[in-house]
């Protein structure tokens, strides 16, 4: 994608209260990620980690996301290159139930998964052991995976509809078969655009609560994700593994977000 160089008109000029907006977005924004780094000692942060239950939540959380980036991945780009290339009827509906996990509540969204794959569901009829299964790891990929395709697939669609269409219009030219041009030329355009819906994915899947609750319950050792420890131990009067789990939550948000500036690097100025 072509660099976009910032254009600042000349003799443009910022009044006060627009830099009054900006202190208050930064003690917001800062405010909240510091009081919350500072209200933990590194003693306190090593003796919550130690604790299994912790762990446990730890390791669920990053293999349930793991698994929910793969299925959205595998399910999100043939998706995408259908929506883009297969013009596909009513494409504006379309595009509109691909948005809908992103401003749809969290919970109002669990709570369609449980009725689709419930007893009473269409999944459910068809196979009554995925309605057992549902509390269990199994139900928070299923719910971290709804919501992380939507943003994959978006993401997907963008980066396909980015492309030259000459590049494709040469390689078909060559006689590539749409699966080839498909992996040959359009993957390798599109990496980093692609690479950056990776990595919001699984930053939306690793942080997700409300769905999760709602289709496969807070069990501890069980279904305890991050945000579910955080969740149960605030019921119990656990503040401190409470913080720790967020902690270690807002490190990886930092982490992905360092990592999505480098993958889109070169692509914006």
């Amino acid at each position: 994608m072509p660099n976009k160089k910032e254009h600042i008109p000349a003799g443009r000029t910022v009044s006060k209260p627009a830099y009054i907006g900006l202190a208050i977005l930064l003690f917001l924004f800062a405010g909240t990620a510091f009081s919350l780094i500072f209200r933990l000692e590194p003693a306190l942060i090593v003796k919550v980690l130690s604790q299994k239950e912790i762990r446990f939540a730890l390791s669920l959380s990053l293999a349930t996301s793991l698994c929910s980036l793969f299925l959205a991945v595998i399910i999100g780009l043939p998706a995408s290159w259908a929506i883009v290339f297969g013009k596909p009827p009513f494409r504006s509906c379309i595009n509109i139930l691909l948005d809908l996990p992103s401003v749809m509540p969290p919970l109002a969204a669990g709570i369609g998964l449980l009725l689709l794959f419930g007893h009473q569901g269409i999944f459910g009829k068809i196979d009554p052991r995925i309605t057992v299964k549902l509390f269990s790891p199994l139900g928070v990929i299923i719910a971290q995976t709804y919501l992380a395709l939507s943003i994959f697939t978006r993401s997907g669609v963008s980066a396909l509809m980015s492309i030259d269409p000459n590049y494709i219009d040469a390689a078909h030219n060559l006689g590539l078969s749409p699966g080839q041009v498909f992996f040959l030329v359009e993957i390798p355009l599109i990496w980093k655009p692609l690479l950056g819906g990776c990595i919001l994915a699984f930053s939306r899947a690793i942080g997700e609560f409300g769905a999760c609750l709602m289709l496969a319950g807070a069990t501890r050792m069980k279904t305890e994700t991050l945000p579910m420890a955080i969740f149960l131990n605030i019921a119990s009067g656990d503040f401190d593994a409470a913080a720790v789990c967020a902690v270690i939550l807002m490190a990886m948000a930092g982490l992905m977000l360092i990592l999505l500036h480098s993958a889109q690097k070169g692509n914006y100025a």
